[in-house]
């Protein structure tokens, strides 16, 4: 089984169990740092995954991290994870369990790219286009700056790509002229 399949698995099942015992905000915000170190330490990752290192190591390790202010569901279910050897998806099923929940509460996550940093109105603008497109009620806008656009800006709602700058605008240009449709070819 991929470990996608087994990450969504184990996050679904924690997911349910911290919404049953009514942490959900705790567990999340649990995952959702764990994911954020995941992506920001990529040693992090590397000691989940090495197969040196023993599960009582990589558990220590995690329980380091979360020893200040996890909730009561987050320990234990790394010892679980532990138990069964599967540390290295762990950095997976935090991925998951964000989605999840984002997926539970309704919430689209949008990735809006930029030339400059947005103005108040834009940002009105470009959440009601999301919601438009998703369905969701709430959308978090995750927002970045490339000036290499030139102008305008790229959306990116789930697998969905909105690429209204002037840089991709100038490349179509560019191929449209470089093929001469009034030359007759052989």
């Amino acid at each position: 089984m991929s470990n996608h399949r087994v990450a969504s698995r184990y996050a679904k099942s924690l997911l349910e169990l911290s919404i049953e015992q009514g942490i959900l905000e705790e567990v999340y915000a649990d995952f959702q740092s764990l994911a954020a170190m995941g992506k920001a330490n990529r040693e992090l990752g590397l000691v989940l995954s090495n197969p040196v290192l023993t599960s009582d190591k990589k558990l220590k390790v995690l329980k380091a991290l979360f020893a200040k202010g996890a909730s009561k569901l987050t320990l234990p279910f790394f010892e679980i994870v532990s138990r069964k050897n599967r540390e290295n998806i762990l950095l997976d099923i935090a991925k998951e369990l964000v989605a999840q929940y984002n997926l539970h509460k309704s919430i689209q996550v949008a990735e809006v790219t930029t030339t400059s940093a947005l103005t108040e109105e834009q940002r009105k603008q470009l959440v009601e286009v999301v919601k438009s497109i998703s369905g969701m009620k709430e959308v978090q806008l995750e927002e970045k700056i490339n000036p290499s656009l030139i102008g305008g800006f790229i959306l990116k709602v789930n697998d969905r790509q909105l690429d209204e700058s002037l840089s991709s605008k100038l490349k179509a240009l560019r191929v449209q002229f470089s093929q001469n449709h009034y030359e007759k070819q052989f």
